[in-house]
């Protein structure tokens, strides 16, 4: 019997509620006007906190609200490059030590013999 009276119905795919007494959240509109010339409304609760931009429904551009408020720009730090980083860290006589001695180590490895530190390569002249 309880097979018959469920016949013919999708249970959980049909609700059979209505809004009949019921009362909505208050809302508000807020309008926005896209810089490619759309206009469109969004609704939003009356207590939320409104946004200065939306995406536009039409093109996906950055919309601002046509009440003329624009976003206050953020402070932007420049970037360190890392060198920068570094040379907060060390100083360029700590740098040029540390590049001897990885030096002197590769060379090691390579089983060359290090350059004398004093000797520097002099330019020979050409006979005429």
């Amino acid at each position: 019997m309880a097979e018959r009276a469920l016949r013919g119905t999708r249970l959980g795919a049909t609700s059979y509620e209505n809004d009949r007494n019921t009362d909505l959240a208050p809302r508000q509109e807020v309008a926005f006007d896209c810089p490619k010339g759309h206009r469109f409304t969004v609704p939003f609760s009356a207590e939320a906190e409104l946004p200065i931009n939306w995406e536009c429904r039409v093109c996906g551009a950055v919309a601002v609200t046509s009440s003329g408020d624009l976003p206050m720009p953020k402070k932007v730090k420049p970037p360190r490059s890392h060198w920068d980083m570094l040379m907060e860290r060390r100083s360029v006589a700590d740098l040029e030590e540390v590049l001897a001695e990885r030096l002197a180590v590769i060379r090691g490895q390579r089983g060359e013999q290090p350059p004398a530190p004093d000797r520097r390569p002099t330019r020979q002249r050409k006979s005429a």
